[in-house]
């Protein structure tokens, strides 16, 4: 651990990019554009390249335009190098190519940077580690161990197959929560709509009628006068909200693990953040420790992976009683978080000394329940969302007629 402290970061000089003119070998004019800290580096980098140059001139800062590194950035990273290394190319090669082939530039800058680096005598697995906020311990410790076993390539195949999956998990994820969500935000906002811009136009017509008007179309009338003086109000009053639950998730890790917790506990949804949790933590243990990481340190790097706090927890519980001589499959029994399929297909793993491979079958599975799920939730919500935004709309639309519909029978 203390080699690592020493390994942490200095902070980063400013990185910009740089357009450039200049004539190639045959004279032949040339262009484009380098990311580098000052003027000279990128000199130097066109002069190892036989280019004279003509011109060089900044254009923008890191923050300039040039988008943010994803976690798909750095799977598509790790895949190229793992190619380019099975190929037979070096490593400092690997990065120049690789660097030149990524189109975001925010990432080729993190890649010209760790190229600059392993250049100066930084070992992959080094530079990986003075880049914490792209690359995870996972990343760092598979590519040390890569680089140690002389499979090098294989390891990075292994992480980028890793993130393929956990960003799918992600996604479906996410879809399950933001679908119904938007859903019911455009039909609020329907909803506000009608009763602060068109209910208002009804009502100064019924005022001309004379007579008393139904009571449903009262309450609404009533309900669009409310949100007419108090939109400001609750849409003030949301953003805050929304505002406020973020900082204090971000700034409190016991009010974050109570909306955790809160969150494994609303109905559907709650069970597919249950799944995917068990997924990545098995998926990220059998990775790493089939990888040759040590146990305790790949259940501590899992619980970093896992996605929720409450699982974070009852993995880390789960190290502290792997470290004292406990079985996995019984300090994961013992917290009482763990499905009992999950306990029971880890515990054939140890047995038969194939657990790697039995996490990755527990992984499988819990992702394809999550699937599941989702696909269920969206087919159960579709004609729940259709039937409440008719009820709010049509009734809207209803109450404002029925004034209409009796001033006719009247007449």
């Amino acid at each position: 651990m203390a080699t690592r402290t020493a390994q942490q970061p200095r902070k980063k000089p400013r990185l910009y990019r740089w357009k450039w003119t200049g004539k190639g070998p045959g004279g032949r004019p040339v262009k484009g554009e380098v990311v580098a800290g000052q003027k000279f580096e990128v000199e130097k980098e066109l002069a190892g390249q036989n280019i004279i140059v003509k011109s060089i001139r900044r254009k923008s800062g890191l923050g300039g335009g040039m988008g943010r590194v994803k976690p798909r950035d750095v799977m598509l990273f790790a895949r190229q190098m793992a190619t380019m290394i099975r190929a037979g190319v070096p490593v400092l090669q690997a990065f120049q190519v690789v660097a030149e082939s990524i189109r975001k530039p925010a990432m080729s800058a993190v890649v010209q940077q760790m190229m600059n680096e392993v250049a100066a005598g930084s070992s992959f697995s080094q530079t990986l580690r003075r880049h914490p906020e792209h690359f995870d311990s996972l990343f760092c410790n598979l590519v040390e161990a890569g680089e140690t076993s002389g499979s090098l390539d294989g390891m990075l195949e292994r992480i980028a197959s890793y993130k393929e999956k956990v960003e799918s998990l992600k996604g479906r994820v996410k879809k399950a929560m933001w679908y119904p969500a938007a859903v019911i935000a455009v039909g609020v906002g329907v909803t506000a709509l009608l009763l602060i811009k068109v209910v208002p136009q009804f009502e100064s017509l019924f005022q001309g009628f004379g007579a008393e008007l139904p009571a449903m179309t009262q309450m609404t009338i009533a309900l669009s006068e409310f949100a007419q003086q108090y939109w400001l109000h609750g849409l003030g009053a949301t953003v805050a909200g929304v505002f406020l639950l973020r900082q204090g998730i971000k700034r409190s890790e016991s009010f974050a693990y109570r909306m955790h917790r809160l969150a494994l506990k609303i109905p559907v949804i709650g069970d597919i953040l249950d799944k995917s949790a068990v997924a990545r933590y098995a998926r990220t243990l059998a990775t790493t420790y089939g990888a040759g990481v040590p146990m305790v340190e790949s259940l501590d790097i899992s619980a970093g992976a896992a996605g929720n706090l409450v699982y974070q927890r009852a993995i880390e519980q789960v190290r502290e009683d792997v470290a004292t001589g406990q079985q996995l499959h019984f300090a994961m029994r013992l917290t009482e978080r763990f499905p009992p399929l999950a306990v029971q297909m880890v515990g054939i793993g140890e047995e038969s000394g194939a657990l790697d491979a039995m996490l990755n079958r527990v992984a499988d599975y819990y992702e394809e329940e999550v699937d599941n799920k989702v696909d269920a939730l969206t087919s159960l919500l579709e004609p729940f969302i259709i039937v409440v935004l008719g009820v709010l709309v049509g009734g809207l639309v209803v109450s404002m007629y029925l004034p209409i519909f009796e001033l006719g029978t009247v007449l």
